[in-house]
């Protein structure tokens, strides 16, 4: 599924199982919210933080599709044809980093 397939699955199960999309401020305050288990996940497990029990059975991989779901919410619900905008992007990065990470000695 490309992310364009992707949206146009978000918006007919928006339109099937939800009243509606979420305005704006509120998918925002529903990302960050996302964004933060993501981040609570990673700390604890990858990072020095100790996991607590209770966070052992959380599924990184299902919090990171909670976080893309709700981008492609906010694209719909903006108009942003979000595969053309991450194609663009990518076409950018390719250009500008060209060669940025082959020369960062840090990264060797």
């Amino acid at each position: 599924m490309n992310i364009s397939n992707a949206q146009q699955a978000v918006d007919q199960w928006i339109k099937t199982h939800g009243v509606r999309y979420f305005n704006e401020l509120t998918n925002m305050a529903q990302l960050t919210e996302e964004v933060g288990e993501v981040a609570r996940i990673i700390a604890r497990r990858y990072g020095e933080q100790s996991e607590k029990e209770s966070d052992k059975d959380k599924d990184l991989g299902e919090e990171l599709a909670d976080v893309l779901f709700v981008v492609l919410c906010l694209a719909n619900q903006t108009g942003i044809d979000l595969q053309a905008a991450f194609d663009r992007k990518l076409e950018i990065k390719t250009q500008r980093d060209q060669n940025r990470h082959k020369d960062n000695p840090k990264l060797t």
